[in-house]
């Protein structure tokens, strides 16, 4: 039980770290916390919508195509951390202006498994309806 309490005050902290870097506007010490084999899910119906399998992936097709439609530093608050064993819930606010001089203002829950101090999964809840209203397509945007 101590080491699962351990374990979930460890995720916790290191995940309280990588979003306080967020909320300034960088992004690699979130991107440096994923596995190599790190899954990122985002349920839903928009073109967005889908499991990026693979660190690799989840940049190359995730996070270049969604930052190349941003024409502000994109933040990303954190206003509150769960943590239990190796799970970490993070309930969030995006704010960033796009090329197209559309608000993508986000609210999120980050459904984050921990393994070794790094995210294995990542399932991300969100608005889709503002996804689809103010994003491109991902293809239209690489």
């Amino acid at each position: 039980m101590k080491d699962r309490i351990m374990s979930a005050a460890s995720n916790k902290q290191r995940m309280q770290e990588v979003m306080a870097d967020l909320a300034k506007g960088n992004g690699q010490p979130f991107v440096d916390s994923m596995a190599d084999d790190f899954r990122w899910t985002i349920p839903g119906n928009t073109p967005w919508s889908r499991t990026y399998e693979g660190k690799q992936a989840v940049v190359s097709e995730l996070l270049q195509p969604l930052f190349a439609q941003f024409s502000t530093l994109y933040t990303n608050t954190a206003s509150s951390i769960i943590a239990e064993g190796d799970m970490v819930v993070i309930e969030c606010q995006g704010n960033v202006t796009t090329k197209a001089g559309k608000a993508y203002n986000n609210s999120y829950c980050y459904v984050c498994r921990m393994e070794g101090g790094k995210m294995k999964e990542l399932m991300e809840y969100l608005d889709t309806e503002l996804v689809s209203t103010a994003l491109e397509a991902p293809l239209l945007a690489a």
